[in-house]
């Protein structure tokens, strides 16, 4: 990636980081983060055309006016394809809150996606308990400020078995989310919460939506744990499932080699599949083909299921 900029939307600003060229990747973040947990995903900029905005409120981006809702949020990421003069239809990953995202912009704007990726996300809405945690985390922040959520959500974010705390990187992943959490607003945290909370149970939505998706979760992961995606995959119409060993919730962050090299695959294997349904769609394909992966073998590290 090799540009941070703002772009304006009517009267909103979002800051995005834009590289590459070629097919659009848009990467949303999980929260309570920015487009920095994505500094792992730079060698796709040689693939692709990468952008990677800061969701309403977090990082750069202003809170005006605050996340109403998580469709609101998918508003925001189309508005930001806009800005940016994007009209083919663009790849769009999110991981957890941003995999939300990602759901309510394929709903919305299906000519606008050309394959979904979501990584360690769920398709249902919050349980009433759930919920309530959410409340509770909101008020906890409120009163103690946002590093709260670094102390408490850590061990939660990341694997923890001794071969996944033993990763070289590890140290370093720690203290990229410790210092990312910590900075952003209250008002943003606590509003976000909300959003998240009130969002929609998108499982009928999801099972009529016939666009490729790649479903990506850590093995370790005790948010959204594999039983779940592997749900996702038999709802989902054209779907693959990747199960990351030694990774938890954070997979772009913990195993970004085989992040990578799995996204990458993707939409080759996408943009192959519309090269011969649709030759008019092969646009782009150059830029994807000149990756360096093994096309039609299972992508290392990765247990397919």
């Amino acid at each position: 990636m090799t540009s941070t900029h703002t772009v304006r939307v009517g009267g909103k600003v979002f800051a995005v980081q834009t590289g590459g060229a070629g097919i659009p990747l848009l990467l949303l973040h999980a929260f309570p983060l920015d487009h920095g947990m994505w500094e792992a995903q730079a060698p796709l900029a040689e693939s692709v055309r990468m952008i990677v905005p800061d969701q309403r409120g977090f990082g750069r981006t202003p809170s005006d006016p605050p996340i109403a809702s998580i469709a609101a949020m998918a508003d925001d990421a189309v508005a930001v394809l806009d800005a940016l003069h994007v009209t083919e239809p663009a790849f769009v990953c999110g991981v957890s809150m941003g995999g939300y995202v990602a759901q309510h912009v394929a709903a919305r704007y299906p000519e606008r996606v050309r394959g979904l990726i979501l990584c360690d996300t769920k398709f249902a809405a919050d349980s009433p308990e759930a919920r309530a945690g959410r409340a509770g985390l909101s008020a906890k922040v409120g009163r103690r400020g946002a590093g709260l959520l670094a102390d408490t959500m850590l061990s939660t974010l990341l694997a923890q078995s001794d071969e996944a705390r033993a990763q070289p990187r590890r140290t370093a992943i720690e203290d990229l989310l410790r210092q990312t959490i910590a900075r952003q607003t209250v008002a943003t945290i606590q509003a976000a919460l909300a959003a998240m909370g009130d969002r929609p149970d998108m499982t009928d939505t999801m099972r009529r939506l016939a666009i490729p998706t790649l479903l990506v979760v850590g093995e370790e992961d005790t948010f959204t744990p594999p039983a779940i995606m592997q749900r996702m995959e038999s709802i989902l119409p054209d779907a693959r499932l990747l199960i990351v060993p030694r990774a938890g919730h954070m997979v772009p962050l913990e195993a970004p080699e085989v992040f990578n090299a799995a996204v990458v695959e993707f939409l080759r294997a996408v943009v192959a599949h519309d090269a011969v349904a649709t030759p008019d769609r092969s646009k782009g394909a150059g830029a994807v083909a000149t990756a360096t992966v093994n096309s039609g073998r299972a992508t290392p590290g990765v247990r397919r299921c």
